[in-house]
């Protein structure tokens, strides 16, 4: 039974959920008839490795309103709470604003409230193995509930029902207490996902009248020196209330921080601050309207007001855009995996998140406030994962985000970077430098090559050409220069040679579509530096040192942080070549050496390595690493080898054991959203091997129909003929009627709309799209 049919008799449940637990008496293989909507499951990925958060959320939303069940680790053991909630964990410490969805590395977790009733109020938090000891609470799974922009749960030491949703730039709490207990809220701004002594810098707290509550505060994580304020709105007046600090106690009259405007009837600031609200006994539920800003105090009270109505119509309204953007893709599969891809498809559309004010203004990577012209600012991009996948899949069902939203945003950005570079991970508009890469390049190149317009062409290129040519960053003097990284002047060297390269070729690509030849034939040749650090004699890509010598020793399976790899090894990495996977195989030795290397990752025993130090390495079938993003192409690799059912059949294997709709449903970090998006391409029956190539490899579908409702009106529909277990290998595909006998169809196709259609078999057949003509693009064969 997944998540979504759990109800709870307490108050303020939910009877209409109770609906959709009829269908739980029909087989699994039947069509699930729930909408879209309800066929989300929150809770996948939530416990395991997926990172994943259950609480409220618009799509691409501001605020992610969710509970943390612990932000007292500390920077050793945050990973597992990097998205604040671990689903085995038993108490709720309380419900903060900002959460990534998916993320290998943990912050956010800003002004966490907890409701408390009751005559006694403690302002710590406690423990999980003590609740009594601080304001945290117990809570039952039978007890929550959560869908697309709303959760709740019964916290059981209070005994009060508390409810979730969020709009844009918003997120409302609405709690029904005992009517016999005096409510309270704590409102902690000490607590922090990657918390660690000296973290927040400074933070503030003001009242301003006896239903509104403003301030800010500022923090040192992972992204450095990061400024966030919020303007706080209470449906029943305070009845008291205390602004305490826990490191110093000093409270200012009329205290301006940051913020802007009107004067306050109390304020403190501090590094350690943390509220007791009081309502008294409450006849009704109380809502609580939270917004948030990178700006200022005055940014926040206009995202407050900008956005109107109560909890119910603010969680009508999200609930009408979720079910829109979820719409866009209607899925016939059985249940488990139509729950399995409408959850994939909500987690694709979390990010990038609003991190612009309604008026439009944001804070940008220099620290400084700009005004958005025409756009609204995204943050949260976290390129080296989701440019494989994600970012290709929104150009499908979200590109009106791309062009004036993502685009215009990654290129704002640059202007604004101290550095001119287009961002690398960022949220909230500032920068952490992780990972490698500069892949806000290829996202902008597959989005103008694919005629998504409204930005500026040359513009963009410019900022494309600045972040490849900018030497300080992770060793581009070198690369240049050398034609490789060198691994004695830059760590995890070998991976970002070629990573490089790929970039290097979406540049090329670009720049010859807009009729720059000299940066185009410039890039062509940095496309090809990948063959500067593979090795011909051992068959994989290494790092070399300056003076043009493979480092010794060598050994294709460690895996260490910062050593000549980035969360991989050599086994992973020497399939990185997505541009010209022709050429890679030819220096292997030809088809027949490449599908044997292929079948030697896929099957490498595994039993006397261990990989337990290396947090990100998960879901492993041999040497094929699905938990993390080096390995997600490699399966579409044997299309390019001539041995598509080999293909297929790994495709089985890997979501057969990678993905299920469970809180442990995901093998690894979604990463904000490209396991999931991986996913749903993979279902769909094709999959963007090389962004920037205007084709998609195909593989095998997952669902017996799909229809894609693309921006242009048309609607690109895929079907299978015998899809189950039995017949896991394509016999033949066709697109609108006529066979298709090669194993890619491109983005024309898909924009026309029409038919693609599979007919599934028990037994692979070994003739369909095994001629070299048949082949995906590579770089070296483009004809």
């Amino acid at each position: 039974m997944t998540r979504f049919f759990r109800t709870a008799v307490t108050a303020g449940s939910i009877a209409a959920l109770c609906a959709p637990a009829l269908v739980m008496a029909k087989s699994a293989a039947d069509p699930d008839p729930r909408s879209a909507y309800q066929s989300v499951d929150p809770f996948i990925g939530t416990g395991g490795e997926g990172h994943t958060f259950p609480g409220a959320v618009a799509p691409f939303g501001m605020v992610q309103l969710s509970p943390d069940t612990d932000t007292t680790c500390t920077v050793r053991d945050c990973y597992g709470h990097a998205a604040g909630y671990r689903y085995d964990d038993p108490t709720i410490q309380g419900f903060s604003h900002t959460h990534f969805s998916g993320a290998g590395h943990s912050d956010l977790g800003d002004f966490l409230i907890m409701p408390v009733s009751g005559d006694t109020v403690k302002l710590e938090p406690g423990s999980g193995d003590d609740p009594a000891s601080g304001y945290r609470s117990r809570f039952s799974h039978d007890s929550e509930v959560a869908q697309p922009g709303y959760y709740a749960v019964t916290l059981s030491d209070y005994g009060v029902r508390a409810e979730m949703t969020a709009g844009t730039r918003i997120g409302i709490h609405r709690y029904t207490f005992p009517a016999d207990k005096a409510a309270h809220l704590v409102f902690d701004l000490r607590t922090s996902l990657y918390n660690y002594p000296g973290k927040t810098l400074w933070s503030s707290i003001r009242l301003r009248d006896d239903r509104t509550i403003t301030g800010c505060r500022q923090t040192r994580g992972w992204a450095p020196d990061r400024k966030l304020c919020f303007a706080m709105r209470f449906s029943a007046p305070l009845s008291a209330h205390r602004f305490v600090s826990t490191e110093q106690d000093v409270t200012y009259k009329g205290f301006q921080g940051p913020g802007r405007g009107t004067d306050a009837v109390e304020a403190k600031q501090g590094r350690a601050l943390v509220a007791q609200l009081d309502f008294g006994t409450l006849t009704k539920p109380l809502e609580v309207k939270v917004a948030i800003s990178s700006v200022d105090e005055a940014g926040a009270l206009n995202n407050l007001y900008a956005e109107t109505g109560d909890f119910d119509a603010i969680r009508d309204e999200t609930r009408t855009a979720w079910t829109k953007a979820l719409g866009r893709v209607k899925i016939d599969a059985p249940a488990a995996m139509r729950t399995n891809l409408y959850t994939a498809l909500y987690h694709s559309l979390i990010a990038p998140s609003v991190a612009g004010d309604a008026d439009g203004r944001y804070r940008g990577p220099d620290n400084e406030v700009h005004q958005a012209d025409g756009f609204t600012f995204r943050s949260t991009f976290s390129l080296w994962d989701t440019f494989r996948a994600e970012q290709p899949l929104m150009t499908l069902i979200q590109p009106e985000k791309v062009n004036n939203e993502i685009i215009e945003s990654l290129l704002a950005s640059q202007q604004d970077s101290p550095f001119g570079i287009l961002p690398v991970w960022q949220f909230q508009g500032r920068e952490t430098w992780t990972m490698i890469g500069y892949h806000a390049v290829p996202i902008i190149a597959d989005a103008y090559l694919k005629g998504i317009g409204g930005f500026d062409a040359d513009k963009a290129l410019d900022a494309m050409v600045a972040s490849a040519t900018y030497g300080p960053y992770g060793d581009l003097k070198d690369y240049m220069a050398m034609g490789y990284v060198p691994i004695d002047h830059e760590p995890e060297a070998a991976s970002k040679t070629v990573e490089y390269a790929y970039d290097d070729w979406t540049i090329a690509r670009m720049a010859e579509k807009l009729g720059k030849d000299d940066i185009a034939a410039r890039f062509y040749k940095r496309a090809g530096y990948w063959r500067n650090s593979f090795d011909p004699k051992t068959g994989f890509v290494r790092a070399r040192k300056s003076n043009g010598d493979f480092r010794t020793p060598f050994d294709p399976t460690a895996i260490n942080y910062g050593s000549d790899y980035t969360e991989g090894n050599a086994w992973q990495y020497s399939w990185f070549v997505p541009q010209d996977q022709a050429a890679l195989f030819q220096a292997m030795g030809g088809d027949a050496a490449v599908v044997k290397k292929l079948d030697q990752m896929f099957e490498f025993d595994n039993s006397k390595l261990d990989y337990s130090h290396a947090e990100d390495i998960a879901g492993l079938i041999g040497q094929y690493i699905h938990g993390n993003e080096p390995s997600h192409h490699v399966a579409y690799l044997y299309d390019y080898a001539g041995a598509p059912w080999k293909t297929q059949n790994r495709l089985k294997q890997i979501v057969d054991t990678q993905y299920k709709p469970t809180p442990d449903g995901l093998s690894g970090n979604d990463d904000l959203g490209q396991m999931s998006a991986w996913l749903m391409f993979t279902a769909l029956g094709f999959y963007p091997v090389t962004p920037g190539s205007l084709q998609y490899a195909i593989g095998r579908p997952f669902v017996d129909k799909a229809v894609v409702s693309l921006p242009n009106g048309k609607d690109f529909t895929v079907t299978a003929d015998n899809m189950d277990d039995a017949h896991p290998y394509v016999g033949s595909v066709t697109l609108n009627g006529k066979p298709l006998g090669r194993t890619y169809i491109t983005q024309g196709e898909i924009m026309d709309g029409g038919r693609l259609h599979f007919t599934m078999q028990a037994a692979p057949n070994k003739q369909w799209g095994t001629a070299p003509a048949a082949r995906p693009y590579s770089m070296s064969t483009a004809r």
